[in-house]
Formats: C-alpha cells, structure tokens, sequence
C-alpha cells in the first residue's frame, strides 16, 4: 500500500533497488545531492545533474522534461553519504515558467522496479520557488528512509545548493542550466515504456506495463537518448545539522 506523505513525513524503504518518478506538468530538471549526517554537499562530484547524470547508486536524465524516472541503488551509494536530497529546478532561459506557482504542483513517488508505488508526495505551498528539494532520502540505524520536503527556493538551484554547503554553488548552477540550454539536454515527453507516477487527479496507479518489469538498467538508454539566495520567507526547512527523523 502506497504511503502518501505529507512535508515532513517519513516512510521507511523497503529495499535499496528503488525508482523516484516525477510528474510535473512542465518541463523541469532533475537532479540529486549526496550529503553527509549534516546534509553538507562536499563537492561538486556529489551532485547528479544532466551535466553529469551519473554517480555510483544513482542516474538523472540528461534532459529537462514533464516526466522523469531516477534510478536508485541505495546499496551502491558511497558510505559517506547520509542524505541523498532530490531535486527540481525549472529551466532558464524565459521560455517556461519562472516559479513554481504558476504550474500545477509536481508530483514525486518512489517505486519499486516493477513499478508499484512505496511513497508519494505531492509538493503543494510552492509560489516564488524555481528550485525545491522535493524527497530526501536518508539513513536511520543502518536502514534507509524517505521524507517528504518540498523546500523551495526563490533563488533557483544557486540557493538550493549553498544551503547545503556546496562553496561551488553558483558555478555549479549556471553550468546545470547551461546543460539543459545547450542541447545536451531537450525537453522531451517522459520515455514511453515508464509507466508515469500516479497523481492524485490522474485516476488508478498504473503497473510496469506490458513489457513486465522495469530492467534494474537505466531507465533512459533503451531510449536511443544522445550521450553527451535566501530561503522563501515561511517554506519548511531545517537548520543545516538537524536530523530528519
């Protein structure tokens, strides 16, 4: 039974092999943060992004777009690494949206690889925001967890990342945006062999569609893809060392 997480809740994982679906209605980009017990970046080598989609344990699609499947493999995630934060952030450029507000709320699940929903969350509250940690997925006792964060922030992902302690932060997100504007990543509708995260309006959740399960792969080669400021007064957050439990 999917557990339908409000900001703030946690859910247990039940395995390490997971997906983390999101639908957001527009064109986003997708990414990940690998941080320590205090959520701390230490380097730009621990930020998956479509400029560098891959780090050990996890994949981001090299594109913007509505939809978007990560691969997660929690066993594969460096032993130093305590949190691993999802991120959204919409595209720079001004040929979509500027804020978060003016979109439908996205919508993020984490399922299993047949495709069966363990967690959702459906980030509402979002008005300034271009940038918003959406999911955290974090260690408790030598298990894993999944909270529900949705912090946004109106500084887009330069903000996002200098509040988890990454000194690159503003280098790092033009050279994020650039990425996308420069064609190594397009937006394009979400592969058609996912089947696409369950929304709350969207009616019943589909399964692994009939091509069976989801290969642990990546979930973007067998598509033919090309290779290559301050926190929103009032949005949840937590001071930098707090844990999440």
């Amino acid at each position: 039974m999917t557990a339908e997480l409000t900001r703030g809740q946690n859910h247990p994982l039940p395995r390490a092999r997971l997906e983390i679906r999101v639908s957001a209605g527009t064109p986003v980009v997708a990414g990940a943060t690998l941080g320590d017990e205090n959520g701390t970046i230490d380097g730009v080598e621990r930020v998956v992004h479509p400029g560098a989609p891959t780090l050990p344990g996890l994949e981001v699609s090299r594109q913007a777009a509505a939809d978007h499947r990560l691969a997660v493999d929690l066993d594969a995630v460096p032993d130093a690494v305590h949190r691993v934060s999802v991120l959204l952030a919409l595209p720079t450029g001004g040929r979509g949206p500027a804020r978060f507000g003016a979109v439908a709320a996205p919508f993020v699940a984490v399922t299993d690889l047949d495709g069966d929903e363990v967690a959702s969350y459906t980030i509402t509250g979002l008005e300034a925001e271009s940038a918003v940690v959406a999911l955290e997925l974090y260690r408790r006792q030598g298990a894993w967890k999944v909270r529900a964060v949705g912090q946004g922030y109106a500084g887009g992902l330069a903000e996002l990342l200098a509040d988890q302690k990454l000194s690159q932060a503003h280098q790092l997100a033009a050279a994020i945006h650039e990425a996308v504007a420069s064609g190594l990543a397009r937006s394009i509708p979400a592969p058609p062999a996912a089947a696409p995260a369950h929304r709350p309006d969207h009616g019943t959740t589909p399964g692994a569609g009939p091509g069976g399960p989801v290969p642990p792969a990546s979930p973007y080669d067998p598509q033919g893809v090309p290779a290559p400021g301050p926190q929103t007064p009032g949005a949840p957050g937590r001071p930098g060392g707090q844990q999440p439990y």
